[in-house]
């Protein structure tokens, strides 16, 4: 049957083909065509005038959004029915009331130049941005619960995070890069104010979607809430404090920021209704100084979180070896030995070579009780060798409550346990590092000192909402381009 040519099938077997399934919104989304059957289009498509600097048909290509998220419900359809029937539902009777949970990732890669480039010229960066369907549950007409059909078991699989736009963007050139995703942002606003019927085991079912995008690193989430850069003095993307003030009170925040307050302040800055001066303008508007472009779910990205984290302590332990706390401004010279004595000392014992940029698996062996002893070996005296080692200690028991994709299940005791042990940690911070932390604290450490509680106790998890499915993808993604 298959082999008569397209035009000439039934419904049924256009079923069967890939990427060719029946789907309606109702209502109809706004500006976007009905037509099911759209494959890759031109990322710009939508866009009248084209950007001039480099060949706009080569910039970037993506999915429709509703084309790709029908495709990945499609995907997913035997696990869905399968879910229904352990919950015991009568499978004829659900067919309102399913609710999906979309979580969006997006995250720029440097250098993707090609091996022998013969091509238009393109910048030599990259944006992917991506979505994974987390979970999939239903509300029965008749019952109070939402009972879950479907769970994503690997959230963070490059296998569950379906790509949908790839661009050759720089991720630091704003204009360009919400350019690109503007008909994404666009296409999503539409989706969440409609419901889809899509036929699931046979039967015309209706879904609707929740986006979540958590899969954003602190630079990329700052870009599009419209916050100033990471340096800035406001250090959280969660909450308003300042960064001396977090450094003050290291454990006791709650998240106060949101897409929609980001907008209003973005309007106060916009007109200064109080005519104040810049300095107090931006004090009650908290560093937000650019329009919100895309709406973040706040939350803390848990690898660059163990990133910025690791960074830290391989600074600390610097630190210790020279006894920066008897001696506080040492020179840059005195500083360089110390860092190759630590480089020298890791490479030996623990087999770590140093790195340019921190990076995940350096992080990961590196926050170890093992390197923290091999670490120890250096530092002179026995009480800060101590401290050293109950800091990590301490680490390690807060680490898993935010890298774990099911916290409650994985590691129940720690998650009862974090916040005495993230005020513990703080407490040693601010007694025996006081030369570090005076006024002055890292982003990340904040994040993971002050909100890792409330963020789990909202979403349920922070490891599963992270971006490294979209992080391993890109993997792939840099593999594919030097092959062609």
């Amino acid at each position: 049957q298959i082999f008569q040519p397209l035009h000439t099938l039934r419904a049924a077997e256009k079923e069967l083909l890939p990427g060719f399934h029946q789907f309606e919104w109702q209502p109809a989304l706004k500006n976007v065509s009905t037509s099911c059957n759209v494959g890759i289009i031109n990322g710009l498509s939508g866009w009248t005038s084209s950007l001039d600097d480099s060949p706009a048909d080569t910039i970037t290509r993506r999915f429709r959004y509703d084309v790709a998220l029908v495709a990945a419900l499609k995907d997913l359809e035997e696990d869905i029915m399968e879910g229904l029937r352990d919950t015991e539902m009568e499978d004829s009777a659900c067919t309102l009331g399913f609710r999906v949970m979309i979580k969006e990732c997006c995250d720029g890669m440097g250098d993707v130049s090609e091996k022998h480039g013969g091509g238009p010229a393109v910048p030599e960066k990259a944006v992917r941005f991506s979505f994974t369907v987390m979970s999939v549950s239903i509300q029965a007409e008749d019952e109070q619960e939402e009972v879950t059909i479907f769970t994503e078991p690997k959230p963070n699989s490059e296998l569950s995070c379906k790509p949908l736009c790839l661009m050759f963007v720089d991720e630091s050139d704003h204009e360009t890069l919400t350019a690109v995703l503007g008909p994404i942002v666009a296409e999503r606003n539409a989706m969440k104010e409609s419901r889809l019927i899509l036929s699931m085991g046979g039967m015309p079912r209706s879904f609707r979607f929740h986006f979540r995008g958590t899969g954003y690193d602190e630079k990329m989430v700052r870009e599009m809430e419209g916050l100033e850069a990471s340096g800035s003095t406001y250090i959280c993307t969660l909450c308003d404090s300042s960064r001396a003030e977090a450094a003050q009170n290291m454990v006791l925040h709650s998240i106060t920021r949101s897409h929609d307050e980001n907008l209003e302040r973005y309007e106060i800055w916009r007109t200064n209704p109080f005519s104040e001066s810049v300095d107090e303008l931006r004090d009650r508007v908290k560093g937000v100084s650019a329009k919100p472009f895309l709406e973040t779910q706040p939350t803390l990205d848990a690898l660059h979180c163990d990133i910025g984290n690791a960074t830290e302590f391989y600074k600390i332990f610097q630190d210790e070896i020279g006894e920066v706390y008897k001696n506080p401004n040492p020179s840059r010279e005195e500083r360089r030995s110390w860092r190759a004595a630590l480089d020298k000392q890791l490479r030996k014992k623990m087999k770590l070579k140093p790195v340019m940029r921190m990076n995940g698996n350096y992080a990961r062996r590196l926050m170890t009780m093992e390197a923290t002893e091999v670490v120890c070996e250096l530092v002179p005296s026995e009480e800060r060798r101590e401290v050293l080692r109950e800091l990590m200690r301490l680490y390690l028991q807060m680490k898993p409550v935010w890298r774990a994709t099911c916290p409650a299940k994985e590691c129940p005791d720690q998650l009862c346990r974090y916040s005495f042990n993230s005020q513990r940690f703080a407490d040693l911070l601010s007694a025996t590092f006081k030369y570090r932390y005076n006024g002055k604290i890292t982003n990340y450490l904040h994040k993971t000192l002050a909100h890792v509680p409330e963020i789990i106790e909202r979403d349920g998890s922070i490891g599963a909402w992270a971006s490294e499915g979209n992080e391993s993808a890109n993997k792939l993604f840099r593999r594919f381009r030097k092959m062609n």
